[in-house]
């Protein structure tokens, strides 16, 4: 068993949020000694699962949704998969998102390298947009698309 102050560090969360949570259902099960929260193992796994769907952009209320179906058993297990897809989803299209952001940011830092030896950015302006070398061309067409 875990007091509140001990999960709020493994976390890094505010204990305010860990209380916030509970409030809104999130731990149904968590017992209480003389008033006090007590964390088990089967709060300390939720709260993994409730942080990684907060950080794939689920609301409080969608999450309270999962718990309430994790509540009712079994009869549940398709609409908790059905959840899980649709964040995949969600969590995929931000990786490919945010792979175009770094494919730019590493051809920025190939160009200004080439600019710096140069002295100007007059040879490498010139590659652009499709006589790059083959690694660097790839990165940048990745970075561009659509």
């Amino acid at each position: 068993m875990y007091t509140i102050g001990r999960v709020s560090e493994m976390f890094g969360l505010p204990i305010s949020t860990l209380r916030y949570y509970d409030k809104q259902g999130l731990f149904p099960g968590m017992k209480r000694i003389s008033g006090i929260r007590k964390f088990s193992e089967k709060e300390i796994e939720a709260l993994r699962v409730i942080e990684c769907l907060k950080r794939s952009g689920l609301e409080i209320k969608d999450i309270k949704q999962f718990m309430d179906w994790c509540v009712e058993g079994a009869t549940t297990y398709p609409q908790r998969k059905e959840l899980f897809e649709k964040q995949k989803k969600t969590v995929e299209a931000e990786i490919e998102h945010l792979s175009r952001v770094l494919d730019m940011i590493k051809f920025k830092c190939w160009y200004y390298e080439q600019a710096m030896q140069d002295g100007n950015e007059d040879r490498v302006h010139s590659m652009i947009p499709d006589k790059l070398p083959e690694d660097i061309q790839k990165m940048y067409d990745h970075a561009h698309k659509e």
